[in-house]
């Protein structure tokens, strides 16, 4: 009998030590991905080389704008005239300039390198040009 009890004992025991060794096993916190251990999937290396090509090329597109409306003449109402500015990150772009009158309306454009411009640029298009530098 003692022998019996003894052996139930000792199957308790390695049923308890075997409990333990699989609940520590999966317990263990998995490594992150991206170590050595633990790679991340080619796929999603792509993706992170596109993204970043994707945000080298957004610095070249024009995204800083400003429009400003008026009038240029005296006589006429309704700020039909506007200068628009755009540019990329590093100020390089156009100012476009529409000029209405009464019979006619006249549309320049002069190039922007660095946020500034080789050619004079009117009060209402320098306006336009540091609105949209920001």
């Amino acid at each position: 009998m003692n022998v019996v009890a003894i052996l139930a004992l000792l199957v308790a025991v390695a049923a308890l030590a075997v409990a333990v060794v699989a609940l520590r096993r999966g317990a263990r916190p998995e490594t992150p991905v991206g170590t050595p251990h633990n790679p991340l999937p080619e796929d999603v290396q792509g993706l992170r080389q596109e993204v970043a090509a994707l945000r080298a090329e957004g610095g070249y597109a024009l995204k800083h704008l400003s429009v400003v409306r008026y009038d240029a003449f005296g006589d006429m109402g309704g700020h039909l005239s506007w200068s628009l500015a755009l540019a990329d990150d590093d100020g390089n772009g156009v100012v476009l300039t529409s000029i209405h009158g009464r019979s006619e309306a006249r549309t320049y454009a002069k190039s922007v390198a660095e946020w500034t411009c080789d050619q004079p640029l009117s009060p209402e298009e320098d306006e336009a040009l540091s609105a949209a530098r920001g």
